[in-house]
């Protein structure tokens, strides 16, 4: 085999890395809406509890507005209580699915920015080191190991291999 189909090979495979990371990574920005959508659901019931219990409520506190009984306040402030809980917990889920979904725009980006690399190393590359170098550095510009909790990176193997040389 000569040195160019070795080249020609090698920058294939790095093209392909590259594919597969964004195929890893928009399948995890699928999991990730799903979880999301789980989330507005929940939230959806929460605001429709609300909802039931606030309508519930005028009646008892026009009756607090007049000389009123013991009964009336007690039981009003314990729907208050309760829809105040519920009001802290859907807060919490928004900011849950806000999180998520500034996560999912950067896997999405970071999904994108392995897309356009393998397009240029295909059209562009002809050298199998010098993809090889350009995923790496596009790795580390991007944090890109932050975003696989399974799975090495090129700039992670890259950077064992260094530590293990320098021993």
């Amino acid at each position: 085999m000569s040195d160019d189909t070795a080249d020609a090979l090698a920058v294939e495979d790095c093209v392909e890395y590259c594919r597969t990371q964004a195929g890893l990574l928009s399948g995890s920005v699928e999991t990730m809406n799903d979880e999301a959508d789980a989330l507005l659901d929940e939230i959806d019931q929460e605001m429709a509890e609300i909802r039931s219990r606030l309508e519930a409520l005028p009646d008892e506190v026009a009756a607090t507005e007049t000389p009123s009984t013991a009964d009336v306040p007690d039981a009003s402030e314990v729907d208050v209580a309760a829809i105040e809980d519920l009001q802290a917990e859907l807060e919490e889920k928004q900011l849950l699915v806000e999180a998520k979904q500034a996560r999912m725009q950067a896997f999405q980006e970071l999904a994108a920015g392995y897309t356009e690399l393998a397009e240029e190393l295909a059209s562009t590359v002809d050298d199998g080191q010098e993809a090889l170098t350009r995923i790496i550095e596009f790795e580390a510009d991007a944090d890109a190991p932050v975003y696989f909790d399974e799975r090495e990176t090129m700039v992670e193997t890259a950077a064992a291999a260094a530590d293990s040389g320098s021993e």
